[in-house]
């Protein structure tokens, strides 16, 4: 039995399409929609359907901008020669915050999973070849997600990329700073063997 008004419900119901929305979070959303000034839901609603209207992918990286090109791809203070190449826009976010990479970026939208039914042809990769045969680069880092997936697509992007002459990097991975050896699983303690420096 629905105990809500019509209106109320479909807000609940909208609400549970969101990932990671549950039913109770979906009312508590609805219901701090409710209760909020006029003018906050329109400008709630506005800056939703202002996204979806305006937001594209760059036509260089991929990444979702509202311009042709993004601001990253526009700065020309960057290394043209190296690109690093991440599943999501928001490993662009992240990789930004560091203020360590000057280069340019490329975003699949995604990762290589057999089994959910994404191959090669489903995530950016074409694009990014197109893009490598008309801008030449030193070096294109791997910055996919350290699990099965970003594996799959780390290892068939080193081998489309290097016959071209590319170096080709994959970002490091292990145990995190501040972390504890006794904490780390063996495929963490591989990884970082795997990925150690001389000092």
């Amino acid at each position: 039995m629905n105990y809500y008004s019509a209106s109320i419900s479909q807000l609940i119901e909208e609400f549970t399409k969101l990932p990671g929305i549950g039913r109770k979070t979906a009312q508590r959303l609805a219901f701090h929609v409710i209760n909020m000034p006029i003018q906050d839901a329109h400008n709630l609603a506005d800056a939703i359907v202002k996204a979806k209207e305006n937001i594209k992918y760059c036509k260089v990286c991929t990444n979702l901008t509202d311009q042709e090109v993004c601001n990253i791809c526009s700065d020309e203070r960057r290394d043209p020669l190296l690109i690093c190449v991440v599943e999501d826009p928001r490993d662009v976010v992240a990789m930004e915050r560091t203020k360590e990479f000057k280069g340019y970026y490329h975003v699949l939208h995604g990762a290589i999973s057999p089994l959910e039914g994404i191959g090669p042809e489903d995530i950016k990769i074409k694009e990014l070849l197109v893009r490598l045969s008309a801008q030449s680069a030193d070096e294109v880092i791997i910055a996919t997600n350290p699990n099965i997936e970003g594996e799959a697509t780390a290892m068939y992007l080193s081998k489309l990329l290097k016959p071209m002459g590319i170096k080709v990097s994959r970002i490091a991975h292990g145990i995190p700073v501040g972390g504890d050896l006794e904490y780390a699983d063996e495929v963490t303690l591989t990884k970082a063997l795997e990925g150690r420096r001389e000092i």
